[in-house]
């Protein structure tokens, strides 16, 4: 690599994770008061990915921010299918994938995920429905094992009765996380 491609790159990730990290700061406290993300926020913070990465490295740093949101839209699409997770969370983290490309997106996507079973985890015991829960985990689990992708009639994001958790919150912590462990690593 040459030193203009490396002080590029370097640039770009200056750019890239405050953007990232602005998105997700203010989807997850949109998330947070209102359990909706909405399309004003996801799709141009999609097309902005798509457009930094383009400005950084060319036709190259295009096809990498494709790469990292059809990761994450491939990736999390069957959750949307069976309804286990709003097209607002999904469209976020689509354009998270465009800002990070899909090698970081997927350190995120993970820390992301362990942020929102943490936050399940207290939230089933702060509401005292951890039987329950578990109880509707194990038969999602045994639906999707038996019917495939189908959306569960009784678990789902439209039964008012269960608990739900705003994604864009595990969102904004997952990356936070990410964002630091890079730093970090880079000292």
């Amino acid at each position: 690599m040459t030193e203009q491609e490396i002080r590029t790159n370097m640039d770009a990730s200056q750019t890239i994770w405050p953007l990232a990290l602005a998105l997700v700061f203010f989807a997850g406290w949109i998330d947070w008061r209102t359990r909706r993300l909405p399309n004003w926020l996801t799709v141009p913070s999609l097309l902005l990915g798509v457009v930094v990465h383009t400005w950084s490295a060319g036709w190259h740093g295009a096809v990498t921010a494709l790469e990292g949101a059809g990761l994450g839209l491939l990736i999390l699409l069957p959750l949307v299918l069976m309804r286990a997770l709003g097209a607002g969370d999904w469209k976020l983290m689509g354009a998270l994938g465009a800002l990070l490309g899909p090698h970081m997106f997927l350190s995120v996507l993970l820390a992301s995920i362990g942020v929102s079973g943490l936050m399940a985890l207290f939230l089933m015991v702060h509401a005292k429905r951890v039987k329950v829960t578990l109880r509707n985990l194990f038969s999602l689990v045994q639906g999707l094992l038996t019917f495939g992708l189908r959306v569960h009639p009784e678990i789902s994001l439209d039964n008012t009765e269960l608990l739900k958790l705003p994604f864009g919150v595990a969102a904004a912590g997952g990356t936070l996380i990410c964002f630091l462990a890079a730093r970090w690593g880079s000292l």
